[in-house]
């Protein structure tokens, strides 16, 4: 995977989100941004990275809304109209911890069962980093400030906020596995 992909993604993501949700669409480019930087540490999944960060709020599309949750929305749309490849469907139906919000939307078995979680934990967390440390807006953030944000957007007794707090633990866990691992890269 490589160019050809991430083209491909850019293109899909742009149709589905540039004109109905241009916020959206702002945050996406930043998640791919982020991606883009950050691909080093991954080597040959680098671009399957920027593809899945490119695509991974495309469920919010409203002609893809079908479920009103966005990861299993989207995983299903790149599957069943576009026979993406199944890692890249996987990364994003489960992108930044989506298992813990589906079982707040009673989906958990729908989504676990459809797209089960990839055993490449670098690959995972690095799409958690990227959109965990990009705002709405597309901009660079922190971890803490992004939960912070979804919080103050969502209020703490909805699903998402209940969601985002269960899983701000492992977010940061996961942005410092990255950190990590691209502290330790050769310069």
């Amino acid at each position: 995977m490589g160019d050809l992909i991430e083209e491909w993604a850019t293109k899909l993501a742009a149709t589905e989100l540039s004109t109905t949700l241009p916020r959206r669409w702002a945050h996406t480019q930043g998640v791919a941004d982020r991606a883009t930087e950050i691909g080093q540490v991954l080597g040959e999944n680098a671009g399957l990275l920027v593809a899945a960060a490119t695509l991974h709020d495309v469920g919010y599309a409203p002609r893809l809304a079908a479920t009103g949750f966005h990861p299993l929305d989207g995983a299903r749309f790149l599957r069943d109209e576009h026979g993406a490849d199944k890692r890249l469907t996987r990364l994003v139906a489960n992108h930044s911890f989506a298992l813990l919000e589906a079982e707040e939307r009673g989906l958990r078995e729908e989504l676990a069962g459809e797209f089960p979680l990839l055993e490449e934990p670098l690959l995972v967390d690095s799409l958690v980093y990227c959109d965990m440390t990009t705002t709405p807006d597309g901009d660079r953030t922190t971890a803490e400030e992004r939960v912070a944000e979804i919080l103050g957007r969502y209020g703490d007794d909805s699903v998402v906020g209940r969601f985002i707090r269960r899983a701000a633990p492992e977010i940061f866990a996961a942005v410092g596995r990255v950190e990590a691992a691209l502290a330790a890269q050769p310069r």
